[in-house]
């Protein structure tokens, strides 16, 4: 029979017992998860912050993406003139055609994540040499992407060390996933060239794929350096079994694919010692912008009341 103690009372010390007798995760259970913004370690307390969104939180975007959303909305509605004039006669249609006109830069940006989503998966599914998913086989849209993608490991002469590895760094509190770990000598030997130094030929290197932008344009902006650094400088690594291991030595310079359906480039990212401070910095933003700023502004002051004692 449980006793009203039992269920609802339990001592500190039995919470911990219990606790202690859970079974530890075993296998692909011990690799961390992201959840809200959090890799959570499982069968410890450990919470570290996500890559990604300290980079959302803790980077100012500044005028780019108010241009990029006055861009997008502007092609929309030019492209869209007779439907937004005969909505404009009407007042019910009015209000919906101002609504879906003022959201098209969130469409059009959860059309470009949920591309780059379906890209990643293909470009994991090759490099692990897994069956890719069905979903995504007929879809001609993604086509190009993976064959670009093939066309860069053919030219490149790439190996792949791990794709899709959750990676941490306890100490500084972060983690996050990165896209790849690779060797190339063609890599290794065009860096040299253009930094101007020996770089080993069977060097390792962090690896990101883009796929926003216009590829004569943009579609790598400076993030991606602060993203590679934060992985560079993961002090664990989990492997695809749940195994833990020490986050392998890789070169202070990586490189972001940047793919698109036209053809691809690849970016070196400088992400060394400078930079991972850099990140430290922008992730002391990230926790001001969602934690302590939240509390800083207090209500508003009333004149205090003034009553005969107090004057006296």
């Amino acid at each position: 029979m449980t006793t009203t103690a039992q269920a609802g009372r339990t001592s500190p010390a039995a919470g911990r017992r219990r606790k202690a007798a859970a079974p530890a995760p075993t296998g692909t259970d011990r690799i961390p998860k992201p959840s809200q913004g959090w890799y959570r370690v499982k069968g410890t307390d450990l919470k570290l912050r996500r890559v990604t969104t300290i980079l959302e939180q803790g980077c100012s975007k500044g005028d780019a993406l108010t241009y990029w959303a006055g861009n997008i909305t502007a092609e929309t509605a030019m492209a869209n003139l007779p439907y937004l004039v005969r909505s404009s006669l009407f007042p019910d249609q009015r209000t919906e055609a101002y609504d879906w006109l003022r959201r098209a830069h969130t469409r059009k940006k959860d059309e470009r994540k949920d591309v780059g989503s379906a890209v990643h998966k293909l470009i994991e599914a090759k490099v692990l040499g897994t069956p890719i998913p069905e979903e995504l086989l007929d879809d001609e849209e993604l086509a190009p992407f993976l064959d670009h993608f093939l066309r860069f490991v053919a030219e490149w002469q790439v190996e792949f060390e791990a794709s899709e590895m959750v990676v941490g760094n306890e100490e500084q509190g972060y983690a996050g996933t990165l896209d790849y770990l690779l060797r190339s000598p063609l890599i290794a030997a065009a860096l040299a060239a253009y930094l101007g130094t020996a770089v080993p030929m069977d060097s390792v290197f962090c690896g990101d794929t883009k796929t926003g932008g216009e590829l004569d344009v943009k579609g790598v902006y400076p993030e991606a350096s602060l993203q590679m650094a934060a992985y560079r400088k993961a002090k664990v690594a989990w492997l695809r079994d749940g195994t833990q291991v020490p986050m392998p030595a890789t070169f202070p310079t990586g490189v972001v694919l940047h793919l698109r359906p036209e053809g691809y480039r690849l970016i070196p990212a400088v992400a060394d010692d400078a930079v991972f401070e850099a990140f430290l910095t922008v992730k002391r933003n990230s926790e001001w912008t969602s934690g302590l700023s939240k509390t800083v502004i207090r209500p508003a002051l009333t004149l205090p009341t003034i009553t005969e004692e107090r004057a006296a």
